[in-house]
């Protein structure tokens, strides 16, 4: 898939665990893994905006276009 999701990156930069991220931005464990995976079909602006505002970034730095070969 051509898109890149980055939280994982913000994670590690911000020295969050994922437990803590989805805690603080109202989801499971599980569907924070879905997203971080790359494997989510759809994401929500409002999920998008709390993980911004928790790990005080853009959506750019969460998300990149990659063209396929």
């Amino acid at each position: 898939m051509p898109i890149v999701v980055n939280v994982d990156v913000m994670l590690a930069k911000r020295k969050m665990q994922s437990k803590e991220l989805a805690d603080k931005i109202g989801v499971t464990v599980a569907n924070l893994s879905i997203l971080k995976t790359g494997k989510a079909k759809a994401v929500r602006f409002s999920t998008l905006e709390a993980i911004c505002k928790a790990l005080d970034c853009q959506p750019g730095d969460l998300l990149e276009y990659q063209e396929e070969d």
